[in-house]
């Protein structure tokens, strides 16, 4: 519960007491962020750990910040003692690059790192798979890893059957959206690909997205299942209103509907 008037270091205590009571094994105490050095947080940051004298003390740092996450890192360390570091943002264009020098700066290993917003997008840091994105190698082991995670292999075999026949309709095409969505989405992916950083920007400027694979999920969403089934029958005012449903417009719905054609195309 929250008790009023309480500060971060009575609260801390409070909680290391109250699963000690519980029985619970893991405590984590996440404290306030902080992007630049500031002394009365940094000596609330050290009263935490006096009253709560936890096994790891991890700085979460975005890996996109540059000098300032290793400016920020290092008094970090000299202060509290950090065990560790967690870098958010792998996932982004700067590949990392802040990640050597912060270790190298703390002398601390980096244990985690952030490639997404959701749950699954926490991974355990592997220095050589780094090192290749940071040199534009990709990372096909972390690609393959992802891909047995969260693809099925009797939906993939049924989806190939399928394929293979000939049928492909708009279905199976939000199931393939979805599944490039779980593996991180196309920057994702392409992040991990060899060769396919300049490719990735250019896609990311020409508006192929993440952001437009989930209004093209929304839109296929808006659809009935019989214009899922058979996309042929939208017509105009079907458009109009799939469009407003999905909060898109035509033109974006006909953009989808030509992707599908095609590749509806490729496999018969």
């Amino acid at each position: 519960p929250i008790v009023g008037g309480q500060t971060p270091v009575d609260i801390a205590r409070r909680a290391v007491q109250a699963a000690k009571l519980g029985g619970h094994d893991v405590v984590i105490l996440d404290t306030a962020g902080r992007t630049h050095i500031d002394e009365p947080l940094m000596v609330e940051m050290a009263d935490i750990k006096k009253v709560s004298s936890p096994h790891e003390i991890l700085l979460v740092a975005d890996s996109l910040t540059g000098q300032d996450a290793v400016n920020l890192a290092k008094s970090f360390d000299e202060r509290v003692g950090i065990t560790g570091l967690v870098l958010t943002r792998m996932d982004g264009d700067g590949r990392g690059g802040a990640a050597l020098s912060m270790r190298a700066v703390t002398g601390k290993p980096i244990k985690l790192i952030g490639t997404g917003e959701k749950m699954d997008g926490l991974e355990e840091f592997h220095p050589k798979r780094i090192a290749d994105r940071i040199l534009g190698m990709g990372d096909i082991i972390s690609l393959v890893e992802k891909a047995a995670e969260n693809i099925d292999a009797e939906q993939a075999a049924a989806m190939a059957k399928k394929m293979q026949s000939g049928k492909f309709d708009l279905n199976d095409l939000a199931g393939q959206l979805q599944q490039m969505s779980k593996m991180g989405g196309m920057g994702g992916i392409m992040g991990m690909m060899p060769g396919m950083g300049k490719m990735k920007d250019q896609m990311a400027a020409a508006g192929l997205d993440d952001k437009m694979f989930g209004r093209q999920l929304a839109i296929i969403s808006s659809m009935t299942k019989a214009e899922r089934a058979n996309p042929d029958i939208l017509k105009h005012s079907r458009k109009k209103r799939i469009a407003a449903g999905s909060g898109t417009d035509a033109a974006e719905i006909n953009k989808l509907l030509k992707m599908h054609r095609g590749m509806a195309d490729m496999m018969k």
